[in-house]
């Protein structure tokens, strides 16, 4: 039998029994499993919602600071420092509550309160409900199906029975009843409930305003981008994604991956808007040049974040012609980019998660052209060996000049740098 409560929001009840699955230390599968929801719900409600209560003493998380040869001085350029990772924390359940290992813990400690969470929740809600997911023709129609029904004593759950074709929620009838929708087209009100709700009717007009269509989606999905590389198997392909720490601060990284010449490429911003990822492809477009560009980015892979919504503007040059061509990876699938995701895994031993970027050195793009070179110039073994800019240098030699003049440059193998230190040092 389908699970019909899957589809539904988290309830604070729920929240409070996924609180207690964290305090007993249940997986997130056997926490979903008890409320009837997917593990993937579960797992970003906790992420979503879980707070830091208690920072970690020591500048970094670090694993071996019990056997540290340095006293503690914690600092980013120490030799020894290995990253700090907390199965409990960091992957099921995704919080300390409960933890037996609490009181001895020197790390950053992170808490869920299923109340904080829902109060969250609700603002949330209604920030997105401020305009009615409706227009006033579909809310006209819909009252004229539901309107009749309460008049002979319906509920709103037995008019769902028999109009499934309504595609709603029984509680969302409640919520357009009482929010007035219903009223500027029908004059349906909560009087007209068979049982009154106790929550005072809103004195604001229903402003009807569809959400956002992602029209940009349309001919650029996954499978598009399949099918466009089946005719044209010599394309450049380049993936593009965003690496930050701080959402609300930033600095936010544009990173795009050459992926014939294995090579990574990011330019740094202020904020993470489609504004400014349209601003970084311009740019990039300006770095190669309009002939370099056309020639070694014929496609752009990236994922489906609000800030790559400009794609049309990302396709099409200042003269109206047409530059490239963006695709979009499928919801939740960031293997289909994995070979930038890789990158970023070697981006990430000189800019770690949870780390303060601009206090480590990430001062402007000068800094992250540093980081560039040293990433670039490590031999990598599905190269032979050979590094992204040697190989880059070998066979396209002209844009490898435009990433010189640029300011990235080779590192010798043996003076390459993939620590956070590297920034301290310059």
């Amino acid at each position: 039998m389908e699970n019909t409560n899957a589809y539904f929001h988290l309830t604070l009840e729920e929240r409070r029994i996924i609180l207690k699955g964290i305090t007993n230390g249940s997986t997130k599968t056997a926490i979903a499993q008890t409320i009837g929801k997917d593990k993937s719900t579960v797992g970003k409600e906790i992420k979503a919602h879980r707070v830091l209560v208690k920072k970690c003493p020591l500048p970094l998380e670090c694993s071996a600071y019990r056997k540290c040869p340095f006293d503690r001085q914690c600092d980013t350029d120490c030799p020894e420092y290995i990253p700090f990772r907390c199965s409990r924390r960091d992957r099921s359940p995704g919080a300390c509550n409960g933890c037996p290992n609490r009181s001895k813990c020197r790390f950053d400690k992170y808490e869920y309160n299923p109340e904080k969470a829902q109060a969250v929740y609700r603002e949330t809600l209604a920030d997105s409900r401020a305009g009615v997911n409706l227009t006033s023709m579909e809310a006209k129609h819909m009252a004229d199906i539901i309107g009749p029904l309460l008049h002979q004593g319906l509920s709103p759950y037995q008019i769902l029975q028999a109009h499934p074709e309504l595609r709603i929620c029984e509680k969302t009838i409640y919520n357009y009843i009482e929010s007035g929708v219903f009223h500027e087209v029908a004059g349906i009100t909560a009087m007209d409930l068979r049982r009154k709700v106790s929550r005072k009717p809103s004195r604001k007009a229903a402003a009807y305003k569809k959400r956002q269509d992602k029209r940009y989606l349309q001919g650029r999905t996954y499978k598009d981008y399949s099918a466009y590389l089946a005719e044209n198997p010599e394309a450049f392909v380049m993936q593009m994604d965003t690496v930050y720490n701080d959402e609300s601060a930033g600095p936010f990284i544009q990173t795009f991956k050459f992926i014939k010449a294995g090579l990574i490429f990011a330019l740094i911003h202020e904020h993470k808007t489609a504004a400014s990822m349209l601003s970084g492809v311009c740019l990039l477009e300006e770095i190669l040049t309009p002939q370099l560009f056309r020639r070694y980015v014929h496609v752009l892979l990236t994922d489906r974040g609000s800030e790559f919504s400009a794609a049309q503007a990302m396709e099409t040059a200042a003269d109206g012609s047409r530059r490239t061509r963006v695709f979009f990876c499928d919801p939740m699938q960031s293997g289909q980019k994995g070979s930038l995701e890789n990158k970023h895994i070697e981006l990430r031993y000189i800019l770690p998660r949870q780390t303060d970027l601009r206090g480590l050195g990430l001062t402007g793009q000068d800094s992250l052209n540093l980081a560039l070179s040293h990433v670039n110039s490590a031999p990598v073994e599905s190269l032979d060996g050979k590094c992204p800019l040697e190989l880059t240098a070998f066979l396209y030699p002209d844009l490898y000049e435009r990433l010189l003049a640029f300011g990235i440059r080779r590192i010798e193998s043996d003076s390459v740098i993939l620590k956070p230190y590297l920034l301290k040092n310059r």
